[in-house]
């Protein structure tokens, strides 16, 4: 009946979440499928003698149970191939990134990080305060050199202005960070400010990976990451321009992933929910439940240990759970969601 139907299919989800852990090593994968096949082993040892007994059913659930019971002693003790190997970011990629959007939130904990796995860091951004703020602290932190580029990547040359002032380092990552969102009904939407959100989100990601990543693919190594979000994976009314824009990083990281992947090139879209950053007032929304929100130094962290495993990376397991758990509904049902979800964080005036 019904029972046995939805236990078969949490069989099939827990078969499925063992594969996906086991292709990308994922420390957890130790321990689950040490009880997972643990359970098996009981589950063998038990049924023959129950169901068959006599020496029949000893002999079986012995054989199959002990066989099964070693493999999850095994898979216990076994701890060193899912460890994650540290991983030296200067002779993976290069001795320099460049972080743009820096000055602020997710980019500049990108620099942090890099920095202090010794990475020298290009901060481009268009407020060359905090720049070189951020600047004199990873050198006096961490040691490592870095440069200042002050850029409007939102402008026709912007990005290509970027790219030639860094052509003379050796640039094995770009972390293409700076990104803005517009909230609000569309037709209340000013269009010069459209038209700057879709050239800083999907322009200016497409020419800062056409002139990077062809050096980075001549050179057998390198990796560029694009800052997306969860709104790329939906229909998000209110956001609608914003969402669509952050779609676009994610199919074309998907895209560009699979392409120079055979030539020693990394590509990442990470995909976090609201983050503790200043978001949300630059967008014009309210901010929502900081009980809800990541820490952009978390989003980080998650981005870099995905980097080099697989093409994106949903952070936070509630932001997980919701971008792979609205596949299961029809496209419409999640715009009218999203859109009353929306109505809470958008000013009247704007609705």
């Amino acid at each position: 009946g019904w029972t046995a139907k939805l236990g078969d299919l949490l069989h099939l989800l827990a078969y499925g979440a063992g594969v996906v852990g086991f292709w990308r090593m994922q420390r957890w994968v130790r321990p689950w499928s040490a009880v997972f096949v643990g359970a098996e082993a009981w589950s063998a040892l038990v049924r023959p003698i129950v169901e068959t007994g006599g020496f029949g059913g000893w002999a079986c659930g012995l054989f199959s149970g002990g066989l099964l019971g070693a493999l999850a002693l095994l898979l216990w003790r076994t701890r060193e191939p899912f460890r994650a190997a540290p991983v030296d970011y200067r002779a993976r990629y290069g001795e320099w990134a460049v972080v743009t959007g820096a000055s602020a939130g997710i980019g500049l904990e990108f620099a942090r990080a890099l920095a202090a796995r010794g990475v020298s860091c290009v901060l481009a951004a268009r407020r060359a305060d905090r720049l070189e703020a951020l600047a004199e602290e990873l050198r006096s932190r961490h040691g490592v050199e870095a440069r200042v580029v002050e850029v409007d990547l939102a402008s026709e040359y912007g990005p290509d202005l970027l790219a030639d002032r860094v052509a003379d380092l050796d640039v094995g990552m770009v972390v293409s960070n700076a990104g803005i969102g517009y909230a609000g009904r569309f037709d209340k939407q000013d269009a010069p400010r459209l038209r700057q959100m879709v050239a800083l989100n999907c322009t200016a990601n497409v020419t800062l990976a056409s002139r990077f990543l062809p050096t980075m693919v001549a050179k057998g190594r390198g990796a560029f990451v694009i800052t997306g979000s969860v709104a790329g994976r939906q229909p998000v009314p209110l956001h609608a321009a914003y969402s669509a824009t952050k779609g676009f990083e994610l199919l074309l990281g998907e895209g560009l992933w699979s392409e120079v992947r055979p030539f020693g090139v990394d590509v990442l879209v990470v995909q976090p929910g609201p983050v503790a950053t200043e978001f949300e007032q630059v967008a014009g929304e309210a901010r929502v439940d900081p009980g809800m929100e990541e820490t952009a130094e978390a989003v980080v962290a998650q981005a870099l240990e995905a980097l080099g495993k697989q093409p994106q990376v949903v952070t936070g397991w509630f932001n997980w759970l919701r971008a792979n758990g609205i596949r299961a509904f029809p496209r419409t049902f999640t715009a009218l969601l999203a859109h009353e979800v929306m109505e809470r964080q958008v000013p009247p005036a704007m609705r």
